[in-house]
């Protein structure tokens, strides 16, 4: 039976359920991480990518909210192998902590009297969440949030209504997703994902202030980038056009790991097929999710299954 915990309990995932009065469902007052586990079948366990750094940004995502964890950093992670060990699902897996304002009542303001905020979190499994032979994107008409409105770098639940928006837009117009530009014109990144660019050798991406989300894969594609291809790495501004004269763009994101973009608006990037920066990248996120690279063991925290 799948389980998932609520209000300081493991609890059956049907009877993980909200009061409809819940401040966070009626007003989004709530923030949340996207984390994934990596099924390695010849060890019989799971790894979780960068739990210790998802669970640091969902703490400030919190701050910047108001919202208080009645978890700690420990606690959450230690939850997050307890769940997967509960479910034993034996492929990769998708966990989603949230912190939320669980007060039952009328208005939006954050801070009142006797005011709670609870954690809750749930996994399932998760396949590819993106072609990776190579994705056909499309100019958003609607602009990325900005930081004096609902600030990116939090990971606001409400605020996934401008990403509902602009990826569905998309798909009823038949591309794979979307790209979204900030209130200065500039790029900010796809629908949920962090965007790159290579340019002449060099590998290239919004910076944190273009109104993007600060993405633990995206962090984690610059170090490969620099520590183990010895590409030079550029963050700054870039121009809508720019993407159309890219050698190489890809997405990155918990969901969508490392996934390459061949064609944007029709105008195919670079051969129209995924490009060699690109495809090391690939490989070499594969390999450290994996455990194949020990160098990077300490992005990973391993949930042994055979333990049940």
């Amino acid at each position: 039976m799948d389980v998932a915990f609520v209000r300081g309990a493991f609890v059956p995932l049907s009877e993980a359920t909200l009061d409809i009065r819940t401040h966070a469902f009626l007003y989004g007052t709530a923030v949340f991480e996207g984390i994934k586990a990596y099924w390695v079948p010849a060890e019989d366990l799971l790894y979780i990518f960068r739990a210790e750094d998802h669970y640091k940004r969902i703490l400030n995502s919190a701050k910047i909210l108001r919202l208080h964890s009645p978890q700690d950093l420990a606690g959450m992670i230690q939850r997050s192998v307890e769940i997967l060990q509960r479910n034993q699902f034996r492929t990769n897996t998708y966990l989603r902590p949230i912190i939320y304002k669980a007060d039952t009542r009328i208005g939006p303001v954050l801070v009142v009297p006797d005011t709670r905020d609870e954690f809750l979190l749930f996994a399932e499994p998760m396949g590819a969440y993106l072609n990776k032979e190579g994705l056909h994107l499309t100019i958003s008409s609607w602009r990325r949030l900005d930081d004096n409105m609902i600030p990116a770098r939090a990971k606001v639940n409400g605020a996934y209504v401008n990403t509902a928006l602009a990826k569905t837009d998309a798909a009823l117009a038949g591309f794979d997703d979307a790209i979204v530009l900030n209130q200065d014109g500039h790029v900010a990144e796809g629908s949920a994902m962090n965007l790159m660019i290579v340019r002449n050798g060099t590998l290239i991406t919004p910076g944190i202030t273009d109104n993007i989300l600060e993405g633990i894969t995206r962090d984690t594609i610059m170090t490969l980038a620099s520590a183990e291809l010895g590409i030079p790495i550029e963050k700054r501004p870039v121009d809508r056009t720019e993407l159309y004269i890219a050698d190489e763009v890809l997405l990155c994101g918990t969901a969508a790991e490392v996934s390459p973009v061949t064609q944007i608006d029709f105008h195919p990037i670079g051969t129209g097929k995924p490009g060699p920066v690109t495809q090391k990248l690939m490989d070499l996120f594969d390999k450290v999710i994996h455990g194949h690279l020990p160098q990077y063991q300490h992005w990973l925290t391993p949930v042994p299954l055979k333990t049940l």
